[in-house]
């Protein structure tokens, strides 16, 4: 009998459940709403029984679950304090799901699942040192050093999209001032734009756009086009990067930096101020030796594979 597992990506949104075999092939997948369960009890009840439904129907050996979601801890097995998620306080997801379906439950953030995913299935399977950002309505990250995702003594390093970019800069949801996503993440470009338009006074095609209606793919389309706001929202986000992934090259000396996400797929746009910005704030020692590189998992499943990917580490650890 064919030996698969379970990815869940729990997102404030959106919940991925994919059944996943060893390669990487998703045999079934569904969703729901996290918004939809309000109360912990009643999503892992609809969870177990999403589970149940994909095995049953496609007849395999379910061996684990592998969670990624917002503050996954992966020594408790808990979501701890998610600002995003209607769940507050710590949630013992992994205790949970396995009172209801009797397998092994491994769980982690989200960021750190997508760099899992990407040794076992992606661009990294031969790297053992490199960063992986996710860039999106944050700024995700996870740290591979000598091979190993960095989880630090409580299951929380990594967390480069916190550093401080901007001393005393703009408000993050977490209530610091100046961190790297208030400037380099979807929400970030959002806020450049706006402010350039609003503060600076700067003329550009988004400038009659309310801030609440603004999209990252508007911005990166208005780029394209040569606005030269978008440009500047863009080169901004690649200088914030930049600065703070040197910081992080200090310290871990990655072969590598792997993007992910939707700023991502804006390529250059992206791209070449980071590898500018990188190069310029580099450590002499470290300079010209880190390669930039795209995802090269599927963006629409790169979650999910993400978190089958941690579920399979975790079995082979147990052999």
């Amino acid at each position: 009998m064919k030996e698969a597992v379970i990815g869940i990506d729990i997102g404030g949104t959106n919940t991925d459940i994919a059944l996943v075999d060893k390669k990487g092939l998703i045999l079934s997948k569904t969703h729901l709403r996290t918004t939809d369960y309000p109360e912990f009890d009643s999503f892992a009840n609809q969870v177990a029984q999403d589970v149940r439904s994909l095995t049953s129907s496609t007849g395999v050996n379910l061996k684990a679950l592998g969670i990624g979601a917002p503050n996954g801890n992966y020594y408790s097995g808990m979501i701890e304090f998610a600002p995003n998620l209607a769940w507050k306080g710590k949630i013992d997801v992994a205790g949970e799901l396995y009172s209801r379906l009797e397998l092994p439950v491994f769980v982690t953030n989200d960021a750190n699942a997508a760099a899992i995913g990407e040794m076992k299935f992606g661009v990294a399977g031969e790297m053992n040192d490199f960063v992986m950002i996710t860039l999106g309505t944050g700024v995700g990250s996870g740290v591979v050093a000598n091979g190993q995702l960095i989880y630090g003594h409580d299951g929380f390093a990594g967390e480069i999209g916190h550093m401080t970019s901007t001393p005393g800069g703009r408000l993050c949801g977490c209530g610091r001032k100046g961190c790297l996503e208030t400037y380099a993440s979807v929400t970030g470009l959002r806020k450049s734009v706006v402010f350039m338009h609003e503060e600076q006074k700067m003329a550009g095609k988004l400038e009659n756009i309310p801030y609440e209606n603004l999209t990252g793919k508007m911005i990166e389309i208005a780029a394209l086009e040569g606005d030269v706001v978008a440009k500047e929202a863009f080169r901004l986000a690649g200088k914030e990067l930049g600065k703070a992934l040197a910081n992080v090259a200090a310290v871990t000396s990655p072969s590598h930096i792997v993007l992910f996400g939707g700023m991502a797929a804006a390529g250059p746009l992206i791209f070449e101020p980071l590898k500018k910005y990188l190069e310029e704030n580099l450590l002499t020692i470290y300079k010209n030796k880190i390669e930039i590189l795209p995802s090269g998992l599927d963006g629409n499943n790169a979650a999910i594979l993400g978190s089958a990917a941690l579920a399979w580490n975790e079995l082979e650890k147990l052999k």
